[in-house]
Parts: structure tokens; sequence; C-alpha cells
């Protein structure tokens, strides 16, 4: 194996190697090997990104530039994103081990993000507004606030970075993007491609490390407007709480226990379908993962050795080739927690059916696409995020009671509902305590359709029109063209 290529921050446009002269290893998941090292930021690199992103908002040519001019740019990036497709797919895959078909899948739709957010950068209108006050004219404006950080997770680093930073640099911020530790490599080098598509030194700059050595400076440091974060509960808390100290605004997108809901009238081919890939595609290792199983108790058991002759198909391998349906789990860390999380399933009284172990495939962290049954809503393993391939099998006998099953859970991301009754359907659409509802389908996704959680799984939304406006601040203005002389001590 070739020594590991280092890496360096992007900050005005610029490579800056760490302060710290140091280097993160980044593993292949796939073989357990150093493929990459990046750079190990702390709080000067932090100050740097910061004072290159503020100058840009306020002094350089991005806060000029008009937006129809940012949408131009937008779509330049799109463009450069959909030619680089391949290349930051595969960039990826070796960070984070999922499947390469479903990385580039992705990074082929990525580029819709920026075309959308471009068309929208100078539709964002402000409004006249009828006021009583006579003689009076009064009007809003929606402008950017400033310098936004955007905290991206392991699992999908590129695809969530286009959902915070399309809108974000529309609406006319400037942005620092952290990657995860694990994963930043696709972020340094997608960060040339901003540069290449002409946007201005200090826009857009990614600086990576730990968090507590690089992400809390980001988040504390008063130049910061807002933060964006997605990533488990645990680090949303720390996010959140930082951010509060300087009264920021934040977008928490966080964990979820999803509930894939499978009704007696149910097309069970397709429901089937739909569980699988909603568990055991990218390994389980996304937030919408739908790892609680509802099934209606008259088709449960036919409904289990239908979804087990299909999961049992999967196959293990590496994520580059085309014929592996499951690859590895990211990190080490979370192919312990996952192994943690199958032995508590089991002294708990739950039945495990299928998998339950590691799995031997290659050198790297593989886990066996594992189901359980007999599992109680009130079990840890349906109750805590697992972000792995493990589902938990709960039956039901009513529509109310599945709602009632899948609304006890400290988390509302998002729910899967299958069933060929659509007044069932919207029942189920309007009582689920989540943020999307999927019915018929499930993990799909769109650049035109807000994301984001109920309860603990987050604030604010992603995608769609209401992201941008997360990126903006309303202004009120009221001119006065009276020529009558006002009582200074009376409130008009």
């Amino acid at each position: 194996m070739s020594s590991p290529s280092k890496m360096n921050h992007f900050i005005n446009n610029e490579d800056h190697a760490p302060e710290s002269n140091q280097w993160i290893p980044s593993y292949n998941p796939f073989t357990g090997e150093v493929w990459n090292e990046v750079p190990r930021g702390n709080e000067n690199d932090a100050k740097s990104a910061i004072s290159a992103a503020y100058n840009a908002f306020q002094e350089g040519s991005w806060r000029q530039m008009t937006p129809s001019g940012r949408g131009a740019l937008l779509r330049k990036l799109g463009d450069l994103i959909a030619r680089d497709a391949e290349k930051l797919a595969r960039i990826e895959v070796l960070d984070n081990g999922k499947l390469f078909a479903e990385m580039h899948g992705q990074l082929k739709y990525i580029p819709q993000w920026f075309y959308y957010y471009a068309g929208l950068a100078d539709k964002v209108e402000g409004s006249v507004i009828s006021t009583d006050k006579p003689e009076t004219f009064a009007y809003t404006s929606h402008e950017p606030l400033g310098v936004v950080v955007g905290i991206t997770p392991w699992n999908s680093p590129l695809l969530i970075t286009a959902w915070k930073l399309a809108p974000a640099l529309a609406a006319g911020n400037t942005v620092i993007l952290k990657p995860s530790e694990h994963t930043t490599a696709s972020s340094l080098e997608f960060v040339k491609l901003v540069k290449e598509a002409g946007f201005p030194p200090g826009v857009v700059n990614v600086v990576s490390g730990f968090g507590h050595e690089v992400g809390e400076a980001l988040i504390r440091d008063p130049r910061v407007a807002k933060v964006s974060f997605t990533g488990g509960e645990e680090g949303g808390r720390k996010v959140y709480s930082a951010a509060a100290d300087g009264i920021k605004r934040v977008t928490l997108e966080l964990g979820g226990k999803s509930p894939n809901i499978v009704f007696e009238d149910a097309e069970i081919e397709n429901a089937v379908k739909g569980v699988v890939s909603g568990i055991f595609a990218a390994s389980g290792q996304t937030c919408i993962a739908g790892s609680r199983l509802l099934v209606q108790s008259s088709i449960h058991d036919q409904f289990v050795e239908q979804l087990l002759e299909l999961a049992r198909t999967a196959k293990m391998g590496n994520p580059l080739d085309s014929d592996t349906q499951v690859g590895p789990v990211a990190t080490v860390p979370q192919y312990e927690k996952i192994l943690s999380y199958i032995e508590v399933a089991k002294k708990e009284g739950a039945s495990c059916v299928l998998g339950g172990k590691k799995a031997r495939c290659g050198s790297g962290w593989f886990v066996e696409p594992t189901i359980f049954t007999g599992v109680k809503n009130n079990m840890r393993i349906a109750q805590e995020e697992v972000f792995g391939p493990v589902l938990s099998i709960i039956p039901f006998e009513t529509p109310e009671e599945a709602i009632s099953i899948a609304n006890d859970i400290p988390y509302g991301l998002a729910a899967g509902v299958w069933t060929r009754d659509m007044r069932k359907a919207s029942k189920c659409a309007k009582e689920l305590q989540v943020g999307t509802v999927w019915v018929n389908t499930y993990r799909s996704i769109s650049y035109m359709s807000p994301f984001g959680g109920y309860k603990r799984s987050g604030i604010g939304r992603e995608g769609g029109k209401e992201a941008i406006y997360d990126y903006l601040q309303t202004k009120s203005v009221m001119i006065n063209h009276s020529t009558e002389v006002a009582n200074p001590f009376v409130m008009r």
C-alpha cells in the first residue's frame, strides 16, 4: 500500500497546513487500513477561517454581489459536482465504507440542490405591509445572517453539506464547513470546486479536526451568527449549549428511531423490499433508518418469513464492487456500539432470528444484517438509536395501537406506512409525530421538500423553500412621509 496522502484546511481559497502540524489518520472501513490523513485543527485554525469568512461577508465582493450573481455561481458549482461525481463518490466510499452505487447516486443528485437554490436566490422577496400608522410606508426585507458554521456527519458528508451550503450561500451568507474527523477527505476535495466555480475568497472554508479542539471554537466565536449541525443527539446537545451562550441561531438534525408500519392490506412484496431498504441499506447508518418494524398481527408470521428470505440474500463485500449490497460499518467506535446493542437486545429477551454477530468479510468492520422478533417497545433496542443494520419487529393489532407505539419514542424524524387504504394512510400521516411520513415508499428525499424532526430529532428544516429562511433574518422598515411635527414624548 502506498503512503497515505496528507490534506490541508481550505481557508480563503487556499490550502492551509494545520497550525499544530498534526494530521488525523483516515481509515478505509473495508480494509481497516489508513488511506489518507486530514488536518488536526485547533482554535487558531478556527479563528483564521472565521476571519476569512467574516471579512468576505463584511467587506468583500460577495457582499456586493446580486442574488442573481450568487445563483449563477451556485449553478456553476452544481455543474462541476456533476462532472466530478464519480471521483467524489469513490473518495466517500474509501472514507465511510458505504456502497459506491449509493454514494455515486447521491453525488449525481447533489447538483440539484445547488440548481434549486440558485433559482431561489433571487426569488426571496419582502412584502409591503398595510399599517395602522397614517402617512407611513411599511415594508419588510430579508437579509443574510453573516458567518454560518456547518457541521456535517460521517455517513453522507457531501449530501448533507449540500443541504446546508446551498441555501446558506443562496441567502448571501459565508460558510465554514467542519466535517467529521472520520470523513473529511471528500469535503476537502469538494471545496476545490468552489474555488474553480469562481466563489470569492473566504466565502466557503473548510477546517477539520476534533469537536473539542476546533468545533467548539467555531461555535463560540462571536463573529459566527448561526450553526447548522447534523449528527448524534449527544453532539447536538453540546452544539446547542455552546451556541446558546452567544444567543446564536441553530439548525439541528439529530437522531431517529423511525417506525416502518406495515398493515395487513399492504402490498407485501413491496413492503418487504421497503423494510429491507429502510434498515439494511447503508448498513443502517442513516438517521432515517426504519429500525422499528411494526407489523399487524394478522400478517406477522407471513411477513417475517418473507422478510427473512430476502434479508438472507444480502451480499456483503467490498463497497466499491457493483454486486455488494451491504458494506462495512464506518468507524471502530460505531462497530463496537452496534455489537454492544445486539447483546443488550438478547439480554432483554428479544429473539435474534437473523445475524446477531460480527461478519467474516475481509479485514474490515462488518456486522451481519440482524433481525429481532419478540421486541417490546419499552426495550432499549426499540427506544435507543443503534445506527446499524439491526431491525426490531413489534406486532400490533389496530391502526390506533400502531400509531400509539410509533409515537411512544423520544424521537420524531420519519416514519413509513404501507397500506392500500388511503384513508388509513391519511390518518397515519396526520397523527404520527414525525417530520416526514412516507407512504408505500421509504428513504425518499427531494431538494424541493423540507426535512427535519419533531421532538428530540432536531430543530429547523433542510430542503425546500423553508430552508433558505433559516439562513435569513427579517427587517421591518417604516417610513413616515408626513410633514406634521410629532410630539417627541409620545409613541406614534
